[in-house]
Order: structure tokens, then C-alpha cells, then sequence
């Protein structure tokens, strides 16, 4: 199998990563992991962009931007304690302790308003329980589950549905039947993002001359750059509709490609080809699937196509079908952020967009179609030469 090709970083993409390291509160190595991005570069990136800005070697932050960032690595520190506090006593849960019970077993170690806050259970709670002995080992087994599906399920940005928070909880080493997890999260109201209809935004009323559908609707190639497929979609700001441009590996549905901008001029749906041409360097002979878009057909993209020595196909006409693929992407997006969410303009959308598609969707989200693994981890287990689960 073939190498990853070596990424190459645009302006703007430096400036997404160090925003990310701003905003987040995580520190530069965590950025870094889940950006797939050099430590050392990261760090670079942020220093110059503290030097372009007029900081000094500290950042010379105000006091609200100190006191913002002491806040955000206080909740940070929390967070990392309750993700250590449950890889820790996984297997006491898998035995049918409960919740207090594990609580009870390491006061020693942990704050109890941590291990409270990772269970969502109240101290009083936790305390009345440890007066009265405890109860039934079934429902403090299925009050432990609860509690932790609560966390999984806060983890995906309220996002996962039960077959993606079952998978989470397998490979925590978890042997809860799905049957069980769907039970379980409906008892509680625990529900993933529901589906909405998708608005159109093809424009095939130009003269331009379709490609043939050379995909066919063969959505599984068999190795990494072989197909890719592409979009555009729309998504409301308080200034008006912006646009998002995607390109996505049909082999391990990672965005290998993606621009945003106020407008659906051919120049999006390049943006979106120059990142992915960028990151994956592919060699001649790729297939790039879209509608018949009139970006798609002007003739500066297939232009473009002919220099990178790219072959085109078109879905046919009236078939949605054909770019199934393509419209499911934003179907995912739109239900698991853009919806959740309200931008005053098109810069405030960008950092949520970007974090969304480059640490979520590319490198944490399971998706079903790669055996419950992120397209990152999905491609590398296969390069690798491993077997993944169906």
C-alpha cells in the first residue's frame, strides 16, 4: 500500500490550527495529536502568530484573557481526572459494581465532586447511599452503564445515537448488549441528532456539457485515493446563507478537502480541490464524482481536473442517488452541528466548521461504514495490513 503523502499547510489553515489552541484551553501536544499535526510546527505556528499580533514571549494576554485561560485549564484538569477515573475502574463496572461502589473504592484518590460530576450523581446522593449499604446489584449496574453512556454521549457533542455509543463502550472493553444501550438511553431520553431534509443547492441550468457517470455508484474502492466525491451545501448565519465545499475519500470517508465562503462561485468548489490535492498528492487516474452543478462543469474545474490528471463523472440527471455519498456528508453536518448552532456570520462559523471536520469528524467520529473506526484510524489499520470488524 501506498504512503501517506506529506501535508502541506495553507495560511488559513495555520491560522484554524493556532485559533483551535486559543480557544480550546488544551495544550499544544493534545492539538497537535488530534490535528495529526507536528508538535514542533504547532508550536511554531502559535509563537509567530503571538509575534504577528504584538504579543511578547508570554502572550502578554489581558486580564480577562488570563482569567478565561486559568478557567478553561481548570475545567481542563477536570476533565482529564474523569477521563482517568473511568479508563482506571472500567473494569470494576464490567464486574456489576455500581457507580458508588467505585466511588467509594477510590475517595483516596479522587475529589468526590470529580467522580460525581464524571457519574452525574449528586454528593448527597453518594453519601445517603454509603449510610444505607447500597441496592440492588442490577440497578447499580445499570445506574454505573447509565452514567457512562451520559459521559460517551457528551463526548460526541450529543451526537451518537446508540450504535455508535455501543461501539464506544466495546472498545472500552464493555460486554453490554446494543439491545441493552438502546434500552437504557431511551429510559433516560438519551437520543442522537434527528435527520431533516436537506435543501438544495445544485444549479444544473447551464449549457455546459455533463461529464458521463463513470462511478456508477460503486461506493467502495478498494485503496485510498482512488474516488473521491463531492458537494456543496448551505448553511444559514445571521448575515445571510455561506457556503461549505467538501471532498471526501470514499474509501475511508475522510474530508480530505473543504473551503467556506459567501458564495457558490467555481472558486469554492477549487478552494476545496487544492486542499485535498495538497494533502493527498494522488497519482493520475483519480475519479472526482459530483452532481451536474455548474461549478462542477465550468470549464476553469475541469480545467484544473485535466492538470491534475483527474477523471471527471456526473451523477445523471434527476438521479440523487448517484452522489448519495456526497449528500450524506452534510446530512451528518448539518444534523450534528450546524443545526445545534447559531453564527452571526460567516468568521464566526469558520473555528466551530473547522474543529468539527478536522478533530471530529476526521479523527474521533465512528462511522458505521468503517466498522465503528474514524476514517483516520480506519485508513491506517488497513494500510497497516490489520483486519477490521464489520
Amino acid at each position: 500500500m501506498s504512503r501517506r503523502a506529506r501535508r502541506v499547510f495553507t495560511k488559513e489553515e495555520k491560522s484554524d490550527a493556532v485559533g483551535l489552541v486559543r480557544r480550546s484551553g488544551l495544550s499544544i501536544a493534545q492539538i497537535a495529536r488530534d490535528l495529526d499535526i507536528g508538535e514542533n510546527s504547532l508550536r511554531a505556528w502559535v509563537k509567530q502568530a503571538d509575534i504577528d499580533d504584538g504579543r511578547g514571549p508570554d502572550g502578554e494576554l489581558t486580564t480577562t484573557e488570563r482569567e478565561e485561560l486559568r478557567r478553561l485549564r481548570r475545567e481542563n484538569r477536570h476533565l482529564q481526572m474523569e477521563r482517568d477515573f473511568f479508563k482506571k475502574n472500567r473494569g470494576l463496572l464490567r464486574e456489576g459494581d455500581d457507580a458508588y461502589e467505585v466511588m467509594r473504592a477510590e475517595q483516596a484518590n479522587y475529589p468526590v465532586s470529580v467522580m460525581c460530576k464524571g457519574f452525574e450523581v449528586s454528593r448527597s446522593g453518594f453519601y445517603a447511599w454509603l449510610k444505607r449499604g447500597g441496592s440492588a446489584k442490577r440497578a447499580e449496574a445499570e445506574a454505573a452503564l447509565v452514567a457512562e453512556i451520559k459521559v460517551l454521549h457528551k463526548a460526541s457533542r450529543g451526537t451518537y445515537g446508540s450504535p455508535r455509543i455501543h461501539a464506544d463502550l466495546v472498545a472500552a472493553g464493555h460486554k453490554s448488549g446494543r439491545k441493552l444501550v438502546a434500552k437504557l438511553m431511551a429510559k433516560n431520553g438519551i437520543v442522537g441528532c434527528p435527520k431533516r431534509r436537506r435543501r438544495k443547492t445544485t444549479d444544473s441550468n447551464h449549457n455546459e456539457p455533463p461529464a458521463p457517470n463513470l462511478l456508477n455508484r460503486n461506493f467502495k474502492p478498494d485503496a485510498p485515493n482512488k474516488v473521491w466525491v463531492t458537494d456543496i451545501t448551505y448553511i444559514r448565519t445571521a448575515r445571510g446563507w455561506t457556503y461549505l465545499s467538501v471532498i471526501q475519500d470514499l474509501f475511508s470517508h475522510e474530508i480530505v478537502g473543504w473551503s467556506y465562503a459567501d458564495h457558490m462561485r467555481t472558486e469554492l468548489v477549487l478552494e476545496s480541490l487544492y486542499m485535498a490535492m495538497r494533502r493527498r498528492n494522488p497519482a493520475k487516474g483519480l475519479l472526482v464524482h459530483s452532481d451536474r452543478g455548474s461549478q462542477y462543469a465550468s470549464r476553469e474545474f475541469r480545467k484544473e481536473l485535466k492538470t491534475f490528471g483527474i477523471e471527471q463523472s456526473m451523477s445523471r440527471k434527476g438521479d440523487c442517488w448517484d452522489n448519495a455519498c456526497a449528500e450524506s456528508i452534510f446530512s451528518t453536518i448539518k444534523r450534528e452541528l450546524v443545526y445545534q448552532s447559531h453564527w452571526a456570520s460567516l468568521e464566526a462559523a469558520r473555528p466551530d466548521l473547522y474543529e468539527y471536520i478536522e478533530v471530529f469528524y476526521n479523527r474521533k467520529r465512528r462511522h458505521s461504514s468503517n466498522g465503528y473506526l474514524s476514517p483516520v484510524d480506519y485508513e491506517r489499520l488497513v494500510l497497516s495490513g490489520a483486519a477490521v470488524a464489520a
